[in-house]
């Protein structure tokens, strides 16, 4: 990717905490108008690269960039120029929407008016005009991250970081956010997107990387991931109890297992279709009718647990 095309740019990049090596060296580069999602399990160094990037913790080593800027030597104007919302919203439970949106407005030097007009403009964008004179307190979850993410937008960010923005929602909220972080995405905002969720990374981001105890362990796209690192499943089932052996035997040397008299191989995604055909082949000669065929691609959520670990963390 050509440098003068990243939004990010991030090259061997370290952070301790002691004794704790958040990151290990990592390496990214994020087009600009891309959305890109960094998934990992808990701990395992997502919100510390968006801590780094966002200036507000400083890398041990190694060198990252944001929008041509450098996190060492250009914090102030990174943060003139980007949104972050982080796990936990910055808010103030006893003012209204509207006020806290007037309050950081000003933070940014708006005068009123553009402040008011920037503040309208955003609360019905983000569906909060009806509850914009309640007090944050009895906002439900979703109206918070709604409002927290409408915050970050007051200065129009031409990069935005989002940390785990749906954690806790119901899916209206999540599916809500999802069609504005895709606006957002159409407009040409750089969006940095860290999740668990498997099916919201599938579904916004163009490119993934998964990071597993502060190192890279993957990256591309969904797609690409689940070719690389996942397994396509053949199931068959014989039409005669009889042939389970014979289908056993035959692709005993794939690993083939048997349950409920549905017969279970893994296949390398990329010589899957031409397996398949042989396998099918090979049946024919043997005059193995089924009773029913079927394939299964892992998903990205398998593909996740594969590279990063099936323990608790």
């Amino acid at each position: 990717m050509d440098d003068d095309c990243s939004a990010i740019e991030v090259h061997a990049l370290t952070r301790r905490y002691g004794a704790v090596q958040a990151l290990a060296g990592i390496d990214l580069q994020i087009a600009r108008g891309e959305v890109f999602g960094l998934l990992g399990r808990n701990g395992s160094g997502k919100t510390t690269t968006v801590r780094i990037l966002t200036t507000l913790t400083a890398p041990t080593s190694g060198h990252a960039k944001v929008l041509g800027l450098s996190v060492h030597r250009d914090a102030a104007a990174i943060r003139r120029r980007i949104g972050a919302t982080m796990q936990e919203a910055a808010l103030d439970a006893g003012m209204t929407g509207r006020e806290h949106l007037l309050l950081a407005a000003g933070l940014w030097g708006m005068s009123r008016r553009d402040a008011r007009a920037q503040a309208d403009d955003l609360l019905e964008r983000f569906a909060l005009t009806e509850t914009a004179d309640r007090q944050i307190g009895t906002y439900s979850g979703g109206m918070q991250r709604r409002l927290d993410i409408a915050t970050a937008l007051l200065s129009g960010p031409a990069a935005l970081f989002l940390d785990e923005p749906t954690a806790g929602l119901d899916p209206q909220s999540r599916r809500a956010l999802w069609e504005e972080i895709r606006t957002l995405s159409a407009e040409g905002t750089t969006i940095f997107l860290t999740t668990q969720y498997l099916e919201e990374a599938e579904a916004l981001t163009s490119r993934v990387a998964v990071i597993d105890a502060g190192k890279i362990v993957a990256h591309g796209s969904a797609g690409e991931l689940k070719t690389r690192h996942g397994r396509t499943r053949l199931d068959l089932r014989p039409a005669r109890t009889e042939d389970l052996a014979g289908v056993l035997a035959l692709l005993e040397q794939v690993g083939a297992r048997e349950r409920g008299g549905v017969v279970h191989v893994d296949l390398d995604p990329a010589r899957a279709a031409r397996e398949i055909t042989a396998i099918a082949a090979d049946l024919r000669d043997r005059e193995i009718e089924l009773d029913s065929i079927a394939v299964r691609e892992s998903s990205l959520e398998e593909v996740f647990v594969a590279l990063t670990g099936s323990a608790i963390a």
